[in-house]
């Protein structure tokens, strides 16, 4: 092993000494004169070729030329014969089009000073604008009619229709009627005159055409929305508000117009009975702004002014938008030319239409055809208007009559009864039913519930029903049926909404002869075009049958639909809208399918803790509208043992607790009385048909014991 290591230590020194040594050597020394005489390696001779000796062609090169060029000439023709094919074939299936560039006028037309300032005072006449510079009298002229006649600080006002009647040899210009509605105050000289139209002398415009060009360009210009949308809304609802959502999802470049009655942009209409009236602020009317039950402060329109677009520039805007026309009225539709027509005359023409017109509040009939100095005396509360009136009228008289005893009746008689102990107003309520909601809950809820109606300082008179009205000394004098007589300052009607179904006739849509509102298909779909939702639209229910539901959720989620249908999405109406009440911050209920007090009914309560009110659930969520709350809840289930199904007990505090709604011994609708976030659990038993044989196991899901 010594000697192996002794040997390549050796051969190791002898290369590098002779690497070195040949490192030494010139540059211009071969390499077998440096390295072949030492490692003995004789590399062989190499002879440089010649051009004898390289390849030649058989023939001549000149005819090898040849034969190499016309290759080529076939490539390139085979190649541009490709390429004009695919050209040819690419143009004529629209792939892509030939810019061939604009068209060259080299004619150029010179005009005098004189002719641009005729050509600009036809302009400005038939555009209707005003000109300060004065115009020559025309020498024969028989009538004059002044374009436009403007009085001192006037905003636009409306443009008549223009007609100019010449002897000689004038042409007779006719200009359509031009409607331009007050939209904003103008800057108008102090005196203008009237611009008459030019004479026989004068030179006019050469074609009427150019007359009504201008006139079209001035329609375009002044009017305060566009002819032409391809998303038209009628009514500036929850339900109008919920489908532009969808339709802005789906299509973020969508341009939306919306046409309300009311002057005021899309709000939410639950707070105007309930939060609205629990606030310390005396503005709360002007403001609008309401705090939640735990405190919150929110708006009650759904977005701020500047999420909306002028509607004169809709139609410009690159990423769409949304325009609210308000306090106008869609009168009749055209189903077949897609255009509506306005309370104005105006007509505008749509690709797709939504009807979300809501409902009209329902009167009594000794109310309605009662003297007009009484109906001054009376309130039918629907709207924001009608709020902002009664809270003005709670603060300056002595005592308020409700007539209704629903939901609606009820909730305003324990908000003004709140009122009511701080600046001694008297409140009565009045209602046909034994009980507050008597046709909603059962009996012995019913007359719980009106008990705690009073507690909050109201005078309530079940069985009682409104059969005459009359003024004396400036109070309303209602004559009940038991002969009775009330003397009060103010009377809110609350019994009940009419579908607003006024475009009906005029547009030949069916109305539900049962239900009232517009009869729509799965998709809410009335016509070819146009759908309906919110408290207007009678739908079918898979489960339930037909059906019309007036109540926010129901408008949220139908507006939501229609809005996606109207984008193509073509889904059919599956859900089991909620609603809710609450009589103060400290009780109320949610209900789910059909609520009727005429239906058997089977029960289960529990005692309620501080978690189980109103506030308690807002305070948890942070949310007032509890259909957003509700619908956002989990299914999930402790499955802890619940109170067995019983029969009510005199005397018994009805804390929190679920009634089951039942026909042909089965589940069609259910109230969750002081249980909230439990509605997805209520939604799935109507959808399983859940039967009266089972209820004991479908009361555990509840958790009342938590």
């Amino acid at each position: 092993m010594y000697r192996c290591r002794q040997l390549v230590s050796q051969c190791s020194t002898t290369i590098k000494s002779n690497l070195g040594h040949g490192r030494q050597r010139f540059v211009g020394e071969s390499t077998t004169k440096r390295f072949g005489s030492d490692h003995g390696y004789n590399p062989p001779a190499i002879k440089p070729a010649t051009l004898n000796e390289m390849p030649t062609p058989k023939g001549s090169w000149a005819s090898e030329h040849s034969k190499v060029q016309a290759k080529y000439n076939m490539h390139l023709a085979a190649g541009l014969g490709f390429t004009a094919f695919t050209v040819f074939v690419g143009y004529q299936t629209g792939s892509f089009y030939l810019n061939l560039g604009p068209e060259l006028n080299t004619e150029v037309n010179v005009l005098s000073h004189e002719q641009v300032r005729k050509q600009a005072a036809e302009a400005a006449a038939a555009a209707a604008t005003i000109v300060e510079e004065p115009v020559p009298e025309p020498e024969v002229v028989e009538e004059v009619v002044p374009i436009a006649v403007v009085e001192e600080a006037a905003p636009v006002a409306i443009v008549e229709e223009v007609v100019a009647v010449v002897e000689e040899a004038a042409p007779v210009a006719e200009v359509a009627s031009v409607i331009v509605e007050e939209v904003a105050p103008a800057s108008v000289p102090e005196s203008v005159e009237a611009v008459p139209a030019p004479s026989g002398n004068e030179s006019g415009p050469s074609d009427q055409s150019e007359v009504v060009a201008a006139a079209a360009a001035a329609v375009a210009v002044a009017g305060d929305f566009p002819v032409h949308v391809p998303y038209l809304l009628i009514g500036a609802g929850t339900s109008s508000f919920a489908a532009f959502r969808a339709i802005k999802s789906r299509d973020p470049k969508a341009k939306v117009l919306v046409i309300g009655e009311e002057n005021h942009l899309p709000y939410m209409r639950p707070p105007l009975s309930k939060e609205l009236w629990f606030s310390e602020d005396p503005e709360v009317a002007n403001k609008l702004r309401f705090k939640q039950w735990n405190g919150k402060e929110r708006s009650l329109f759904f977005e701020q002014d500047e999420f909306y677009c002028n509607p004169v520039e809709l139609n410009s805007k690159d990423n769409g938008g949304v325009a609210v026309v308000r306090g106008h009225r869609v009168v009749k539709l055209d189903i077949v030319g897609r255009k509506a027509e306005l309370d104005d005359g105006r007509t505008i023409t749509y690709d797709k239409c939504l009807i979300a017109t809501g409902g009209k509040p329902k009167s009594l009939p000794s109310l309605s055809s009662a003297p007009k100095d009484v109906q001054e005396h009376v309130t039918l509360f629907r709207n924001i208007d009608d709020f902002q009136r009664l809270d003005s009228i709670s603060r300056q008289v002595k005592s308020i009559t409700i007539i209704g005893g629903g939901f609606l009746g009820s909730e305003l008689a324990c908000a003004l009864g709140r009122r009511a102990k701080s600046n001694g107003l008297e409140v009565l309520q009045v209602f046909p039913e034994d009980g507050n909601m008597g046709r909603v809950l059962p009996k012995y809820l019913s007359q719980w519930t009106t008990e705690k109606v009073k507690a909050e300082g109201v005078q309530v008179l079940p069985k009682a029903i409104v059969e005459g009205a009359s003024l004396e000394d400036n109070k309303v004098v209602l004559t009940l049926n038991d002969g009775q007589k009330i003397k009060t300052d103010h009377v809110v009607v609350a019994v009940g909404l009419d579908a607003n179904t006024d475009l009906a006739v005029a547009s030949g849509l069916e109305i539900d002869s049962n239900f009232g509102g517009y009869r729509v298909n799965a998709e809410l779909e009335a016509r070819s075009n146009v759908w309906v939702a919110g408290d207007a639209a009678c739908f079918y229910d898979i489960k339930l049958g037909r059906r019309r539901v007036e109540h926010h959720d129901h408008a949220v989620v139908s507006g939501r639909l229609a809005g996606e249908n109207m984008t193509g999405a073509g889904k059919p109406y599956w859900h089991q809208s909620m609603f809710w009440s609450d009589l103060g911050p400290n009780v109320g209920y949610e209900a789910i399918g059909i609520v009727d007090s005429s239906l058997e009914t089977m029960a289960v309560f529990a005692k309620s803790t501080a978690a189980d009110t109103p506030r308690a659930v807002v305070e948890a969520t942070g949310e007032g509208v509890r259909s957003e709350t509700e619908n956002a809840a989990s299914e999930q289930s402790s499955l802890k043992e619940s109170s067995k199904l019983h029969a009510p007990v005199a005397g018994e505090d009805y804390g929190k607790g679920i009634v089951f709604y039942t026909r042909n011994d089965v589940v069609v609708g259910m109230v969750l009385w002081n249980v909230f976030n439990k509605i997805p659990v209520a939604r799935r038993i109507l959808k399983e048909g859940l039967t009266t044989d089972k209820l004991a196991e479908a009361a555990k899901l509840f958790d009342l014991h938590e």
